[in-house]
């Protein structure tokens, strides 16, 4: 019964690792979509590593004063009351 595990484990250890092999990609290609990207990237990087939305665009920065003007509408709105009752209720 032992031997028939032991064989049983070996052959599901063979299977798996060849599940992850993979070729190493040639060094004069490029992928099509690398490629694309490039050719279509014409907007400035940001600034100190900023994130870039995966459209390419990047994303606006709020202010203080924006992030406050959102906060009271949704205090205005019930956004919060209803998180409140409903999510963070614990």
């Amino acid at each position: 019964m032992k031997s028939l595990m032991l064989i049983a484990a070996f052959a599901g250890a063979i299977v798996t690792t060849s599940a992850f092999a993979q070729t190493a990609p040639s060094q004069n290609s490029q992928p099509a979509a690398a490629t694309q990207v490039a050719m279509n990237n014409t907007t400035a990087t940001p600034a100190n590593g900023g994130w870039v939305a995966p459209y390419g665009q990047p994303v606006h920065e709020k202010t203080r004063a924006e992030v406050y003007h959102e906060l009271v509408q949704a205090e205005q709105d019930g956004q919060l009351a209803y998180l409140n009752s409903t999510l963070y209720a614990h």
